[in-house]
């Protein structure tokens, strides 16, 4: 059987990717890996015949780093029909690449997929809101979705060939979206893959920058996919969470942040994109 290309996203969580390696390595289908590290201050010694490690150079976001592994699946012919991407702690469970290739084998439309998160919810794009998560819908096989999570994603090459790989203006977050709705554009489906089990324990980004983010780049989303009218009542939105979060500590978000949010939304409207502003990035 052919190995299945694996590109694994790192950033200074060196221990945690071994973990991670072997987790794909213990799957019941052979894979060769490429690593492509954020600019680390040390990798670990991982490189071997089923192992390459690209150095990006800096840290270049989550959707820019993911690209290095794409272009050079994409200029590998025998590379196969699927790539699969995932970050540095994503921890699948062993027969978790066969049961999604399964599945995806009888669907010839698919162009993204993901694993089962265990979260019991679906990723969904709302013209307003963004990506957002809705209670599943089935218990097992293919689920449609808005766009694939990043924990491990399944991307077709005919339709990475066909509507180009992530965006890089938006860093990290909301990427997988984007891709998701231009390849649903040219007529590719999305879906998650209910039973083949992955888990990601970790958040490893400061929240400032993680609220930062996400506003920013919903707000691109949305502008880019549904137009500036559902942007305006968008933005509208967040400066209504912001105001009801200062005052209301049970509705502030996971990675809740003002300053984060207010300078998410200064940056959106001069169209500052790519990394967040280095003081979001200090842990607090």
């Amino acid at each position: 059987m052919q190995p299945l290309s694996v590109v694994l996203v790192h950033r200074d969580q060196p221990e945690r990717l071994v973990d991670t390696i072997d987790a794909f390595r213990a799957q019941d289908v052979p894979v060769v890996i490429t690593i492509v590290d954020n600019g680390s201050v040390s990798v670990p010694p991982v490189e071997a015949v089923d192992v390459t490690v690209v150095r990006a150079g800096a840290n270049l976001g989550f959707g820019a780093a993911a690209n290095i592994g794409y272009r050079r699946f994409l200029a590998d012919a025998d590379a196969g029909d699927w790539v699969v991407l995932a970050p540095h702690d994503a921890l699948p469970e062993p027969t978790c690449l066969s049961h999604m290739l399964s599945v995806l084998a009888d669907r010839p439309r698919a162009g993204l997929a993901c694993a089962d998160f265990g979260d019991a919810a679906t990723p969904v794009v709302d013209p307003y809101l963004g990506g957002i998560l809705v209670p599943a819908r089935v218990d097992e096989g293919w689920e449609p979705a808005g766009h694939p999570h990043g924990t491990l994603m399944f991307a077709h090459r005919a339709c990475l060939d066909q509507v180009g790989i992530f965006d890089e203006r938006y860093f990290a977050y909301c990427e997988e979206a984007d891709l998701a709705l231009r390849a649903r554009d040219a007529g590719w489906e999305c879906g998650l893959v209910r039973g083949a089990m992955v888990k990601n324990p970790h958040i490893s980004s400061p929240s400032a920058a993680i609220d930062y983010l996400q506003l920013r780049n919903t707000l691109l989303l949305v502008r880019e996919h549904s137009g500036r009218y559902h942007t305006f009542i968008r933005f509208c939105i967040a400066l209504v969470e912001l105001g009801v979060g200062a005052v209301a500590p049970t509705h502030r978000g996971p990675y809740w942040h003002p300053g984060g949010r207010v300078r998410g939304l200064a940056d959106f409207l001069r169209g500052r994109f790519g990394p967040p502003p280095p003081h979001l990035l200090t842990k607090r």
